[in-house]
């Protein structure tokens, strides 16, 4: 009777730890560029009672066994990593990675931090920033007098001043591919960091080597789907009753067992 409550404690926290996740990716449905969730468990350890093929009898061996499982654990919660569609904004500086990728940007500390979400602006220099103020890398600085910027497909930026009669480019950005995205570490802000077990990134030039092109005056939407979240919700809630049933039965049963001693 133990092992039930423990089993069906188990299950209550794995599915509190699964609805926390759908909230979050509820919660950031118009961040831009921000990817969804998903929660998977594995099956905690078992107590053989009896291991199947064991011998009944002389002649006789077990099909099956008995093996009394002791609940499950949440394992991971990782990104997925699909594209989300895009929205046009007109802005000059706002980019969409259509495909795979990630701009490149480095914060006050100096450390090189990745994201989607390419809603850049200027600081007072001039320089590419994103909204929180991480300088994009490669470094891109728009002249004071600029009259028009373009950011081609391929990441190039070029830029028209009143002093010149043809565009003068910029710099070039370029996206950065990891073998592993979903094991990046998510930092906040649309932000995620580099890790032992995402591996290295490759600097590609954008629409080259599996990477996406960047669409300007874009910005990728969210990819969680509010129907989907909702109906995943509702299994772990239903999930969550069934073990908290479990849970008042399991004890009922000890109060009669304890009653008839």
């Amino acid at each position: 009777m133990i092992n039930s409550l423990r089993a069906a404690a188990t299950g209550m926290e794995a599915q509190q730890l699964r609805i926390n996740g759908i909230a979050n990716d509820l919660a950031n449905v118009n961040t831009p560029a921000y990817k969804k969730t998903r929660a998977t468990f594995e099956d905690l350890y078992y107590d053989q009672i009896k291991i199947p093929g064991t011998l009944n009898d002389q002649e006789t061996t077990s099909p099956s066994g008995i093996q009394i499982g002791h609940g499950t654990k949440l394992t991971s919660v990782s990104k997925v990593f699909t594209e989300g569609t895009t929205n046009h904004t007109g802005n000059t500086l706002d980019l969409a990675i259509e495909g795979n990728g990630f701009f490149q940007v480095t914060d006050a500390n100096g450390d090189t931090l990745y994201t989607r979400n390419g809603t850049f602006q200027k600081n007072q220099d001039g320089e590419v920033v994103t909204f929180n103020g991480e300088k994009l890398e490669p470094a891109i600085t728009i002249p004071e007098d600029v009259l028009s910027l373009t950011v081609g497909k391929d990441g190039i930026v070029s830029a028209i001043t009143p002093d010149a009669e043809t565009a003068e480019e910029l710099g070039q950005i370029e996206l950065a591919i990891f073998q592993n995205p979903a094991a990046l570490q998510y930092m906040g802000n649309n932000l995620y960091k580099e890790t032992e077990a995402s591996g290295s990134p490759s600097l590609v030039t954008a629409g080259e080597d599996g990477s996406g092109n960047i669409a300007q005056g874009f910005l990728e939407n969210s990819n969680v789907d509010i129907g989907e979240s909702l109906i995943t919700m509702i299994v772990a809630q239903r999930s969550y009753e069934a073990n908290a049933k479990i849970i008042e039965a399991a004890d009922r049963m000890m109060q009669q067992a304890n009653n008839m001693l």
